[in-house]
């Protein structure tokens, strides 16, 4: 919703400095050359990405209208699901744990989680390595080198959408310059015709510069770099999760493990630890 916030005020700075100029909107309003550079610019990403691609960045723009997901209440909610997985495993032992993690949705100490099921490369993120570690055959250092991995793999899929709509974003100015020129031959052929339709010619070319321009640098390029702080902040989650798991399966007390987990949550959404203990106390599980 403030990305919305945003592109209002830039269109609105940008609509507003024109019409205190005593500019005509109407002229502006260039339904052939939106075609020409968005259109362009559209079939570049498409040349340039296959379809999972495509699908992933139109998912994300998405996601920019909701902001991101992970605020301070889901950290905490997450560190609650975090101790009672934790504490269940301590008290019952690994083994009992297992059938849990084997078909999370339908175990009732997971399912009740719903920050976890509803994420589902957290969820796989952290029954994928209890599974492994309560396999046995693997040490602890192989262990957390494969959550690396993962979070690594997970961070380059995430980052190949936002590269998408960046170069879709470079191409604009690009494109509004090819629109320019088209209006420019459009001019040309419009010599020795009424001098006012030579000049509206002329104003539709000038208009699609102005406006790749303008997508680029003011809407498109921004929304990019809101897409990577969304992506940044679900990389923060899973290292979170990682150095809880982590603290666990090295033998931590669940308390201990969960605390873990909160030193590793960014300072602007990272609980105290009396809120911690506090939502963990609220309900633990049985």
């Amino acid at each position: 919703m403030f990305a919305i916030i945003g592109i209002v005020v830039v269109i609105g700075a940008v609509a507003g400095g024109y019409f205190m100029s005593h500019g005509k909107f109407g002229v502006l309003f260039q339904p052939a050359e939106l075609v020409v550079i968005f259109g362009a610019a559209f079939g570049s990403m498409l040349v340039a990405n296959p379809m999972s691609i495509v699908t992933a960045l139109i998912k994300s723009v998405l996601g920019v209208l909701k902001g991101s997901p992970y605020s301070k209440a889901a950290y905490l909610d997450t560190l609650k699901a975090l101790s009672d997985v934790f504490a269940y495993g301590r008290k019952n032992g690994l083994q009992k744990l297992e059938a849990d993690i084997e078909d999370p949705h339908k175990s009732q100490l997971v399912s009740q989680h719903k920050i976890l099921t509803s994420n589902h490369h957290a969820l796989d993120f952290v029954c994928d390595t209890l599974r492994t570690s309560i396999a046995g055959g693997i040490g602890h250092f192989e262990i957390e080198q494969s959550m690396e991995a993962d979070i690594d793999i997970m961070k380059h899929e995430l980052e190949q959408p936002v590269s998408a709509l960046k170069e879709m974003a470079d191409s604009l100015p690009g494109m509004g310059i090819v629109a320019a020129v088209l209006g420019v031959v459009i001019t040309m052929g419009a010599l020795g015709g009424p001098p006012e339709q030579i000049g509206e010619h002329v104003a539709a070319a000038l208009v699609g510069t102005f406006l790749g321009i303008l997508f680029c640098y003011g809407i498109f390029g921004p929304l990019a770099s809101n897409i990577q702080k969304i992506n940044d902040g679900e990389i923060e989650y899973m290292h979170s999760l990682r150095a809880g798991v982590a603290a666990f399966m090295k033998g931590a007390a669940p308390i201990l493990a969960t605390e873990m987990a909160r030193r590793s949550i960014p300072p602007h959404v990272r609980p105290s630890f009396k809120e911690m203990e506090q939502k963990i106390k609220g309900g633990a599980a049985k």
